[in-house]
């Protein structure tokens, strides 16, 4: 039986399942993450943040601020893309971007959160609200890539890492075999990202105003430099002494390298961990405290929000206009 042809009751039954069904996922996939996680036992964790004295109302406040303008600014890039085909509140933006994460929290790469988004507004829009998510995600990954380049860099010179040149020779070698297969599909218009043309993207890119197009790259950056902040503040807080200056080099190189590595999202907390446990080992921070600051990281930055994003699934209705 075709969907449409259902009964308007069986209709809304069937879509407050839904909805119940990406809340429900949404948290199974938080308990999975927390309770069963191989790499950090989570009684020891809860343990070990309740004996830590440094981790104050105060300090716990101050790391939830910092959260929260965080999400400030993510939600601001996003108001701000869309207004190039539609002007929405900041209640609208916080909803989407809310309700998006909730949405996408348990798949790969979050790739969710493109059809999260879209479905907010009508068919006729969401190809071009897709692409402006597309964009709001690229111009975060340059930030991280620009000043993950700069720290790994810096981080090589000052601790002299063991790197082994053939390997990085051979990884070199791919990324230009892949320039040029990607060289060739830009000359063709054949080569697509998450299903758009490149073509048709740097034409939707090349009709974005400049001023949308820097308003939106600021936000990024200030994104960026607050959830880096937020990681060295927990450094300081579980006694980690590291000037600021080395602790960044070692937290940009943390986010390029996560960033960098091909995995699914499902994955992402283990990866960043590892990652995060072989850099800060360098500079002398031991495995436990590098886990419990990344999966603290991961609960304030996607698991409160998300927690807060399940609200706006659960009374989602679908736009009753088609300019929406």
């Amino acid at each position: 039986m075709h969907f449409g042809s259902l009964p308007y009751k069986t209709k809304q039954f069937f879509f407050v399942l839904i909805k119940l069904s990406i809340v429900v996922g949404a948290f199974y996939f938080i308990y999975q993450k927390l309770v069963k996680n191989e790499d950090l036992d989570f009684y020891q964790f809860l343990v070990f943040l309740r004996e830590n004295d440094a981790f104050s109302p105060k300090n716990a406040c101050f790391l939830l601020f910092l959260t929260f303008f965080n999400w400030f600014f993510e939600i601001l890039k996003w108001k701000t893309l869309v207004t190039h085909i539609k002007k929405i509140s900041f209640k609208n933006a916080l909803e989407q971007s809310l309700g998006a994460l909730t949405a996408s929290l348990f798949t790969p790469n979050r790739i969710g959160e493109y059809g999260a988004k879209a479905i907010y507004y009508g068919a006729s829009k969401r190809k071009q609200v897709m692409l402006l998510n597309l964009i709001s995600n690229m111009m975060q990954m340059t930030v991280t890539v620009i000043l993950g380049i700069i720290g790994l860099s810096l981080m090589h010179s000052k601790y002299n890492l063991d790197i082994n040149y053939f390997k990085v020779s051979r990884f070199i070698v791919l990324i230009i075999i892949v320039g040029i297969f990607t060289a060739l599909g830009l000359k063709q218009n054949r080569f697509k990202i998450k299903g758009f043309s490149i073509e048709r993207l740097k034409s939707f890119l090349n009709k974005l105003p400049v001023k949308i197009h820097i308003t939106a790259f600021g936000l990024s950056v200030l994104r960026y430099l607050i959830f880096s902040f937020q990681f060295y503040f927990l450094l300081q807080i579980f006694g980690i002494n590291v000037s600021y200056f080395n602790g960044m080099i070692v937290i940009t190189t943390m986010y390029l390298l996560a960033s960098v590595i091909p995995s699914i999202f499902i994955f992402d907390v283990i990866i960043k961990g590892s990652v995060a446990v072989y850099l800060f080992a360098i500079v002398g921070v031991n495995e436990f405290t590098s886990l419990c600051i990344v999966t603290i990281m991961w609960l304030l930055n996607f698991v409160i929000p998300s927690v807060f994003g399940s609200y706006y699934v659960l009374n989602f209705n679908f736009p009753k206009t088609k300019s929406y």
